[in-house]
């Protein structure tokens, strides 16, 4: 590292995107990337018939259905800043990892169709980001097809989400007549479809054009200019401290297919995206990023991103110091020292190995099965934990086994290392040993029973049992086994705590009139 420590750790910024599936979040992903140098060219979610996929989905069935299903790391550099994107995957049936990698990053950039305008996903990991404080900046996508007018958009950002917004752009025209973008951060307009040369438009104090122009003659650009003095007299004031608290949200109107708008946004953006943010232990200490002492946290773990390795990596945010590859570092959870010589550096499956990074950056290090996600990792004599990460309390239950009993051994351990990485929960029949997996969605039981057989060459038979309420039990000791029934299946988790799967919130019910003194709880 060339710059003192406080100048590094200054010029991270960290973010994810967020938003509703297909609504362009990973192509968007592709092109920050490719403005800022990481890549040369670049492939489309839906690049199937090309043979073109993006880069940050390497998953071999994100592939085939044009989804990304894990969270993504990518890593460049751009205008003396360090960018750090973790693009999350849109699909709910995935909103856990989302949500785990939300408490990893320091702001978040929303993606919003223009025909869609807000979607149900996208509320809900928005009121994630509300919960934490995180500076949330909004991108209004595929401008060049037709969808909600400008206003109402703004209007419904609102109302919906309950934040005040303030338009850094505003379109000219949308679909087939997008002419451009009326720049109200940098005083200029920015046509669509022409030369680099002409691609800016000076405009003078009061905002009108400079030179005379043909955009001047069209309704478009007049409605443009009537919509921006609307904006100028009754919308919100751009307030820097609002956006860093999360209250105001910057909007910038583009089309991320076409690349329009993309690069102005990531050069306004960096302005105004927060540099690495303190965390809060346990004992509600604040660890600031400029401490000198390495501390950081385990939010993700992903198996076989290089299936012929058959590794493990840890993704590990650092939380505060200087990470140097070699350094011993402790996990309080076990009390237990490990070397770092195994450090690697992201850009989706590409990776290369790491010497140095510090606050803000993300870096994965590699597990041989003794990190657990949330895990706090320290390298000096203090000791701490950080706040737990969340997790979800499963919806849907399958029973799982292996269709070729001589792969028992290949069968237990893909599950025990798929469990892990926090998409699936484990859980076993108290005598019978019978192995059921808990899920928040669906498509997280078809990804298993994919990465098992591609994997650790498993076929797998579920059965599915449908949807069941899971509650673990405070008071394990005063619970027998006679209090399970047909309607409550007493069953152990991975970490051998007792958990009842009930059919539903009826039979839940009346086992708590049944069995007062027994005290239940759920997950988030």
């Amino acid at each position: 590292m060339d710059k003192p420590i406080n100048e590094e750790i200054a010029s991270r910024r960290t973010f994810a995107i967020i938003s509703h599936p297909d609504a362009g979040k990973t192509t968007i992903t592709e092109k920050l990337l490719y403005f800022g140098g990481a890549i040369r060219d670049t492939g489309t979610v839906k690049g199937r018939k090309s043979g073109k996929f993006a880069t940050s989905d390497w998953m071999e069935i994100e592939k085939q259905r044009g989804i990304s299903v894990t969270s993504s790391v990518m890593q460049f550099d751009y205008d003396g800043k360090r960018v750090n994107i973790l693009d999350t995957p849109g699909h709910e049936d995935f909103s856990e990892d989302t949500y785990r990698t939300l408490m990893a990053v320091d702001a978040a950039v929303m993606m919003v169709d223009v025909g869609r305008g807000i979607e149900p996903q996208t509320i809900k990991l928005f009121k994630v980001c509300r919960m934490r404080g995180i500076p949330i900046f909004t991108f209004i996508n595929k401008m060049d097809r037709q969808g909600k007018e400008p206003l109402d958009l703004m209007e419904e950002l609102e109302e919906v989400l309950g934040i005040e917004s303030y338009a850094m752009n505003w379109p000219i025209g949308m679909g087939k007549e997008f002419l451009g973008i009326y720049d109200r951060f940098n005083n200029r307009i920015e046509q669509v479809r022409v030369k680099d040369e002409e691609r800016f438009l000076e405009l003078n104090e009061e905002g009108g054009l400079l030179k005379p122009h043909p955009m001047m003659e069209t309704s478009y650009y007049k409605q443009a200019m009537e919509e921006v003095q609307l904006q100028n007299v009754a919308g919100n004031d751009f307030d820097e401290d609002r956006i860093a608290k999360g209250e105001l949200t910057p909007v910038f109107f583009g089309s991320a297919l076409t690349s329009f708008g993309v690069q102005t946004f990531l050069e306004t953006f960096l302005k105004f995206a927060p540099e690495p943010q303190p965390r809060i232990t346990k004992d509600k200490v604040e660890i600031d990023p400029y401490s000198k002492e390495f501390s950081g946290f385990i939010f993700k773990i992903q198996a076989n991103m290089n299936p012929a390795h058959r590794d493990r990596i840890a993704f590990v945010r650092i939380v505060s110091g200087k990470f140097e590859r070699g350094m011993t570092v402790s996990v309080p959870r076990i009390s237990r020292t490990f070397k770092l010589t195994q450090t690697t550096q992201f850009l989706a499956d590409d990776r290369e190995i790491v010497d140095e990074a510090v606050a803000g950056d993300i870096i994965g290090i590699h597990d041989t099965g003794n990190y657990q996600i949330g895990d706090t990792i320290i390298g000096g004599k203090s000791s701490f934990v950080f706040d737990a990460l969340p997790q979800f309390t499963p919806e849907l239950f399958v029973r799982v086994t292996a269709k070729n009993v001589m792969k028992s051994k290949h069968f237990h351990k893909g599950i025990l290392q798929l469990v892990q990485e926090g998409a699936i929960q484990y859980y076993r029949t108290l005598h019978t040993e019978e192995v059921l997996l808990g899920a928040v969605g669906q498509l997280q039981f078809e990804v298993f029973e994919h990465r098992m057989k591609n994997e650790y060459n498993v076929e797998v038979r579920m059965e599915h049992l449908g949807a069941k309420v899971a509650r673990w039990i405070e008071n394990e000791s005063d619970v027998s086994e006679s209090m399970a029934g047909q309607r409550a299946m007493l069953v152990k988790d991975r970490h051998e705590k007792l958990v009842f799967l009930f059919e539903n919130e009826f039979s839940m019910r009346w086992f708590h009139d049944k069995h007062p003194s027994i005290n239940l709880y759920n997950l988030l």
